[in-house]
């Protein structure tokens, strides 16, 4: 590897192209012509515009375009960052398809951890307790049909991406199609789909997520857990580390079930598996993996 392309901008790629400096590779930015005086476009090596004027964001969301610019500048790989594309599984596959290598899990392991239902069922494959949920919403669905099977309150959840966006906690049946109508228009800007699906809350849980690493040659390990239950609309605002007040059995457990999931399917790279904790009860319950370096 000598030249690695990063599909995304502002902070995240300003520090792939520091530690790709670092590794003595050639880095490559893209950009939209809204993002012309990005600072991350002069922060690496080479810069190429993309997309059309008055798209700020379709060309960050378009996989054949960003592979395919990566092979005509002469790119070995291509590093998709968080958000916009690094979930998605046409990115990973439009390099294999070019012979480029995507700095992430393989598109078969994308398939089924980029989208949350399919993570959630693999979940329960490996054995991990988790919360009742529907499956992908039909536009005709009976939402409220739905959340009443489930029981008040609900989330409202993009299938895919993260950070918080493209979800809405409901705590009235009454607010229920608003909500999702809000939640896909937000998936569907930030992550280029608009899939939701409705899954239970649990009222005034911690979130713990544990941070795994696979080499692709066997090796997988926990890096420990991080406490991320402060959060404003649903995003973190602090994470501490390792979590204060968890049992020591407990985070035995947690840990050893994230390196389960990992296990289970076949994931490669660095990743954050995420669970919600009820400390009352003393249980925990997987709700997603998130398929790339962690915000």
């Amino acid at each position: 590897m000598r030249k690695v392309l990063v599909a995304n901008r502002g902070e995240i790629a300003t520090r792939a192209f520091r530690a790709a400096y670092e590794l003595g590779l050639r880095s490559v930015a893209i950009y939209t012509p809204e993002d012309r005086e990005s600072v991350h476009r002069v922060k690496a090596d080479e810069a190429y515009e993309i997309g059309e004027p008055g798209h700020p964001v379709r060309g960050y969301l378009d996989p054949e375009l960003i592979a395919e610019t990566a092979k005509s500048v002469g790119a070995d790989a291509v590093y998709p960052g968080y958000g916009f594309l690094s979930e998605n599984p046409d990115l990973a596959t439009a390099c294999a398809e070019r012979g480029l290598t995507f700095v992430g899990p393989p598109a078969e392991v994308l398939e089924r951890v980029g989208d949350k239902v399919r993570a959630r069922a693999a979940a329960i494959e490996a054995g991990l307790p988790v919360l009742e949920a529907t499956e992908l919403l039909e536009e005709d669905a009976d939402v409220e049909a739905l959340a009443e099977g489930l029981g008040m309150p609900v989330f409202v959840k993009a299938a895919h991406g993260g950070g918080g966006r493209g979800m809405r906690l409901v705590a009235e049946l009454a607010d229920l199609t608003e909500a999702v109508a809000a939640a896909r228009r937000e998936a569907e800007s930030a992550f280029g789909n608009p899939a939701v699906y409705l899954e239970q809350a649990m009222v005034r849980p911690r979130h713990i997520e544990v941070q795994v690493l696979a080499d692709g040659h066997g090796g997988l390990v926990h890096l420990f857990e991080r406490d991320c239950s402060v959060q404003r609309r649903h995003q973190k605002v602090v994470e501490i580390a390792p979590a204060p007040n968890l049992d020591p059995e407990f985070r035995d457990r947690i840990c050893a079930d994230a390196v389960r999931f990992a296990e289970h399917v076949g994931y490669v790279n660095a990743g954050t598996v995420e669970f919600l904790v009820d400390v009352d009860a003393g249980k925990h319950v997987f709700i997603e993996m998130n398929p790339r370096i962690q915000v």
